[in-house]
């Protein structure tokens, strides 16, 4: 199952559940109300360019898993639905539970708009547009280095959350933000 923590993350630590966000509509979903949108199904369909009949299907079964919930309101039909936390975290375990062709089909659909969005990167800069990055490199780290890492890297994107499309400052847009802390490739020490 998954479960809410106290600084509001999501720990997705059943197998199960981690199948259950495989699908590129839930992605998205996901992705929108994680980003602190409240959505009705129809309202999701059009965002996900599937049926709304469909998008309450896949609604219904994220909330089976506690990932997102609904939001009462006054209107039975069309009760909107919000995200359970702040974020939404897959841990290893359940990485390595679900086994890897699910492991790794949900993570290629966790990142699925990566490349399209690298995509809009380029078109921006190419219009003369001064923003988004790209950046990489290497870090030598110790294991506690490394959870320290990407707890700071949490800390920072949950520091500018809580905006969404109805609720931010004047000239704000949305910005994807990708963090990836990835195991190397093992070189050969040199000799």
């Amino acid at each position: 199952m998954a479960r809410s923590t106290a600084r509001s993350e999501l720990r997705i630590t059943d197998p199960r559940a981690l199948r259950a966000l495989a699908h590129p509509a839930r992605q998205r979903v996901v992705t929108e109300l994680y980003s602190g949108e409240v959505l009705t199904a129809t309202e999701a369909s059009r965002i996900c360019d599937v049926t709304p009949s469909a998008m309450s299907y896949h609604l219904r079964a994220l909330a089976a898993w506690g990932i997102v919930e609904r939001v009462e309101s006054g209107d039975g039909r069309e009760r909107p639905w919000r995200a359970v936390a702040e974020s939404i975290t897959i841990t290893p375990g359940a990485h390595r539970a679900a086994g890897i062709d699910d492991s790794r089909l949900s993570v290629h659909e966790w990142f699925a708009d990566l490349e399209a969005g690298l995509d809009r990167l380029a078109a921006a800069v190419a219009d003369g547009e001064d923003h988004g990055m790209t950046a990489r490199g290497r870090l030598w780290l110790t294991d506690d280095e490394e959870r320290e890492l990407r707890e700071s890297l949490h800390a920072l994107v949950r520091s500018y959350g809580g905006r969404t499309s109805r609720d931010h400052p004047e000239g704000a847009r949305p910005w994807d933000v990708y963090g990836l802390v990835l195991p190397a490739r093992r070189a050969e020490p040199p000799a």
